[in-house]
């Protein structure tokens, strides 16, 4: 695999995400590499107790899309929203299955904007999917699973605040 290549792609699509609703979200958003793969993530440092490193903290939840050598050869491009370790997070009594059952009721209202989706995952993986991958359309394909998560994001929110130490 190219790493250069698609992290320059990854990149440019992360340029055309609008700053703007970040900002109002309070969302972060990183490209790079882990476990042979390049990736987009979106996050909160909310979502963490790792504040100096939210991106790789152990309890932490993030949305993320990526490619490797495997999705290339299949030619596709994967996200998820991953939730690690939850029952850590500081301020909250989270067991990750209830979070993820709640969670994944509520998204069930979105599934239909979400190209191959599956919620039958364990906890850790509160959905994930795929689109085809056409090199021509990389960027916007990254944009556009971005601005889903976008519009969805309250819905950690939302959960979170039902596990809420009183």
């Amino acid at each position: 695999m190219d790493y250069q290549f698609y992290l320059d792609k990854f990149q440019a699509s992360a340029n055309l995400i609008d700053t703007k609703i970040l900002e109002e979200k309070n969302i972060l958003l990183n490209v790079g590499v882990v476990l042979d793969s390049v990736f987009l993530k979106l996050y909160k440092k909310e979502w963490t107790n790792d504040l100096e490193d939210p991106l790789n903290a152990k309890t932490r939840i993030f949305f993320s899309i990526w490619v490797n050598d495997h999705t290339l050869n299949n030619r596709k491009i994967y996200y998820n929203i991953h939730a690690l370790k939850l029952r850590n997070l500081k301020g909250y009594s989270i067991t990750s299955r209830n979070f993820a059952e709640i969670f994944r009721l509520h998204f069930k209202d979105f599934e239909n904007n979400w190209e191959n989706v599956s919620l039958k995952h364990g906890p850790l993986t509160l959905m994930e999917g795929w689109k085809n991958l056409e090199e021509e359309n990389m960027k916007n394909t990254i944009v556009n699973l971005a601005n889903n998560f976008l519009e969805i994001e309250y819905l950690i929110n939302e959960t979170l605040e039902k596990f809420k130490n009183k």
